[in-house]
C-alpha cells in the first residue's frame, strides 16, 4: 500500500468497478473512484464493534491535503469513542432546512389554512432555509437572527416583523418537540412597531372612488362591491359563482376561503346584488375574473385608480372600515357590525364565542341593505337619506 500523491490521484483511472485506494500515511482514509469518473474521499472505522464510513466529501473540490486534515479529525473523533458518521447524521436530521420541513408537515398542515401555509412555507424558505438551511439548528444563535431581521427591516417593516413571526414559532416548535434546548427568539421582540390604519373615506371619497371605478371594468365592479360589503380583498376577487345565491341574494363563504376558519354568509343588499347581476361572465367559476384564474395585479389597477379618483393615502382595506364605520354611523351595533365583518374577537372573544351561537342572519341583512342604500344615495349625487334604525 502506498503512499497516495496528489499526481497520483489525479492520473487514477476508472475502472467497470467501484475502486476504494487506501492511503499509507493515514490508515482508514480511502479514495473512492467511481466508474463514472466521480472521485470522493471517505475515512473507515470501527465504532461500537461495528464498521462504520464516514464520507468527507468530492474530489477536487476536497483535494489530498484537505482530505488528510478532515480524515485525521474524523479518526480523532473516533478515538474520543464518538461516531462521527452517526453525528454527521444526526446534524442533518436536525438541520435547519430538515426542521422547517418536519415543522410545515406536523404542524403547518394541521393547523395552518392552505394560503396561510404557503405562505409560510414560502417566508421559510426565502429567509430563514437559504441562509442556513444546512446548519444544525441549534447553531443558529441570537445575534444572527437578529442581523437577518435587520437587513429586512431597512426595505420592508412590515415584512420583517412577518419574518420573525413565522421564524419564532419554527423554533418555539423544534423547543416544544425537544429538538433543540432554546430558541434564539426567546426575548427577541418584533424589528418594527406598526401602527393600526384609522382611515376611513369620507361620503365624498367613497362616492369619488365609486365613480372612478365604474371606468375600471371587473376590477372596478370589485372594488364597488368592497364597498357595499365591508369584506376582505381575497374572500371576494376569489369569489366563485357557485358561492353565490342570488335568488337568496347571498354569498356563502367556506371555511378555507376565510381568515378566521369559519364559515361565513353575506347578505347581499338590492345595490350589491344588481352590481354582480350585471357582470359578465369571462370564467365559468370566478365572478371577478379576465379569463380562467380570478383577478389579479392589484398594485397596477390600484395605481391607475389613486390616479382616476384623486382620493389620497386610501387603501382597499379603507373601504371594509369605511363599511363599519358607516353602518355604526347609520345607528347598527357593534355585534352586528362584528358578524358582518366576521371577526371573532371583541363582542365575541372568549367564552362569549363559545357560547354565543346566534348567527345574526336577519341582523345581518338589514345592516347591509341600510348600509347599500346610503352608499346608493352618496353616489347618485343625492343627499345621503341617513335613515338611522336600532340594529343590537
Amino acid at each position: 500500500m502506498a503512499k497516495l500523491t496528489s499526481k497520483a490521484v489525479e492520473n487514477i483511472k476508472p475502472t467497470a468497478a467501484r475502486q476504494e485506494i487506501p492511503d499509507a500515511l493515514l490508515p482508514g482514509l480511502y479514495l473512492i473512484v467511481q466508474p463514472s469518473g466521480a472521485r470522493s474521499w471517505a475515512v473507515r472505522y470501527r465504532h461500537d464493534g461495528r464498521p462504520r464510513k464516514h464520507t468527507l466529501g468530492p474530489y477536487p473540490a476536497i483535494d489530498l491535503a484537505t482530505a488528510r486534515a478532515l480524515g485525521g479529525k474524523a479518526l480523532r473523533t473516533v478515538a474520543e469513542d464518538r461516531d462521527p458518521a452517526g453525528e454527521r447524521q444526526e446534524q442533518r436530521a436536525n438541520s435547519v432546512a430538515e426542521v422547517a420541513a418536519q415543522f410545515l408537515a406536523k404542524h403547518g398542515q394541521r393547523h395552518y389554512r392552505p394560503r396561510t401555509l404557503k405562505e409560510t412555507e414560502r417566508v421559510l424558505k426565502l429567509y430563514v432555509v437559504s441562509r442556513w438551511g444546512n446548519r444544525p439548528i441549534a447553531s443558529v444563535t441570537r445575534a444572527q437572527v437578529r442581523d437577518m431581521l435587520d437587513k429586512i427591516v431597512g426595505d420592508t417593516p412590515v415584512l420583517a416583523n412577518r419574518v420573525h413571526s413565522m421564524t419564532r414559532k419554527l423554533f418555539g416548535w423544534a423547543v416544544e418537540h425537544e429538538i433543540i434546548p432554546v430558541s434564539p427568539l426567546t426575548g427577541l421582540k418584533a424589528p418594527a412597531v406598526e401602527k393600526s390604519r384609522d382611515r376611513i373615506l369620507t361620503d365624498q371619497e367613497l362616492r369619488a372612488v365609486w365613480q372612478a371605478a365604474g371606468q375600471m371594468g371587473v376590477y372596478g365592479a370589485l372594488v364597488r362591491l368592497l364597498a357595499l360589503t365591508g369584506q376582505r380583498r381575497g374572500e371576494i376577487a376569489g369569489l366563485t359563482w357557485s358561492e353565490i345565491d342570488l335568488g337568496k341574494r347571498l354569498i356563502s363563504l367556506p371555511r378555507d376561503r376565510v381568515k378566521n376558519d369559519r364559515p361565513h354568509e353575506v347578505p347581499l343588499s338590492p345595490e350589491a346584488a344588481t352590481l354582480i347581476e350585471a357582470l359578465p361572465r369571462f370564467s365559468e367559476r370566478y365572478v371577478f375574473s379576465l379569463g380562467s384564474v380570478p383577478i389579479g395585479g392589484f398594485g397596477k389597477y390600484k395605481a391607475k385608480l389613486d390616479k382616476l379618483c384623486g382620493v389620497e393615502n386610501f387603501t382597499l382595506h379603507d373601504l371594509r372600515r369605511t363599511c363599519a364605520s358607516g353602518m355604526a354611523r347609520l345607528g347598527v351595533g357593534l355585534p352586528v357590525i362584528e358578524k358582518v365583518l366576521n371577526h371573532v374577537s371583541g363582542s365575541f372573544a372568549g367564552v362569549v364565542g363559545i357560547y354565543q351561537r346566534h348567527d345574526f342572519a336577519g341582523e345581518k341583512r338589514k345592516a347591509l341593505e341600510l348600509w347599500g342604500a346610503h352608499v346608493a344615495a352618496v353616489v347618485s349625487d343625492k343627499p345621503a337619506k341617513a335613515k338611522v334604525v336600532k340594529l343590537r
